[in-house]
């Protein structure tokens, strides 16, 4: 079946068109596309959405993954928060906190929703709960977030990739931010133009970053890497709201993307044999977690 649009060009002059917001186009896409009804496709979004506000709070609340290797980070950040002399700003924070709740929680073999993987799964409820408390949205408002980040998820998917073992982590958690981006100019009252801006200031400064989980976990460094794609997102997106633009268009930065991740070495995407997962450290992390499953040895080594 057609689709609506099919890159980020085509998706904003639909919107500007047809004077739309970015969500809506998105939304018309999937009733076109799997001939579900909207209150059908809204009541799949709004379960996804309060899937990630679980596992933002249990995340707030401190867990700690099987391998010790993760965990009590976004606690740590809220009471940093909580002090009230933060260098880089209680919201930028409060979303950065929130991405490594979910990852936290993902790590801690808890449920969460992959935006658009599991292992980039922090950065769009990290920043749409955070932003949250300065915006005050509708719930419809909130699920109209998750449907702008799949409308520039969907086009990645179809032209570049979101998979870390295809693309490296930018195309995972650089792919995340970038939705997050898009989503948090929308819900802040940006035009759908900002929100490509947004999506493209975001994504080429993640370009080139590689995949490389120690021991082959969706921990180190994936949680962190979540923690500053939510803080690149919160920043892209007051950048494209302040009229900043991308001398790059955002098609063109998807597709320098997707040629970069294709000339990855192999050891750089998803084998866990090259970048962080190649130091010494996390070589010896890696054997005490193979090594009969050694917890304690992973334990001194974070001492």
């Amino acid at each position: 079946m057609d689709v609506l649009f099919h890159n980020v060009r085509e998706l904003i002059e639909l919107a500007e068109k047809e004077n739309k917001l970015i969500s809506e186009i998105m939304i018309e896409q999937e009733i076109q596309m799997s001939g579900r009804t909207r209150e059908q496709i809204f009541k799949q979004m709004d379960r996804n959405l309060t899937v990630m506000e679980e596992a933002v709070e249990r995340g707030l609340k401190g867990v700690q993954s099987v391998t010790g290797l993760t965990g009590g980070d976004a606690v740590l950040l809220q009471n940093y928060i909580a002090k009230g002399n933060s260098l880089s700003g209680d919201l930028l924070l409060d979303a950065v906190s929130k991405a490594v709740a979910t990852n936290e929680v993902n790590a801690a073999m808890g449920t969460i929703c992959a935006t658009p993987t599991a292992g980039s799964a922090g950065v769009v409820p990290g920043t749409l709960f955070a932003v949250k408390n300065k915006l005050n949205p509708s719930r419809e408002q909130m699920i109209r977030f998750l449907f702008t980040s799949g409308a520039f998820g969907f086009v990645v998917a179809n032209n570049a990739s979101i998979s870390g073992a295809a693309g490296g982590c930018q195309a995972e958690v650089g792919s995340a931010a970038g939705m997050a981006a898009a989503a948090i100019v929308e819900m802040a009252g940006g035009t759908p133009a900002q929100s490509s801006e947004a999506f493209a200031i975001t994504l080429k400064n993640m370009l080139g970053l590689v995949c490389d989980p120690v021991a082959g976990l969706v921990e180190v460094p994936c949680v962190k890497r979540n923690a500053m794609g939510a803080a690149n997102a919160m920043v892209a997106a007051d950048m494209a709201l302040a009229g900043i633009t991308s001398r790059i268009p955002c098609d063109e930065v998807i597709g320098a993307m997707f040629r970069i991740g294709q000339s990855m070495h192999p050891s750089l995407k998803e084998t866990a044999r090259g970048g962080l997962a190649a130091t010494p450290t996390g070589k010896a992390i890696s054997k005490a977690i193979l090594d009969n499953g050694k917890l304690e040895s992973i334990k001194s080594l974070q001492q």
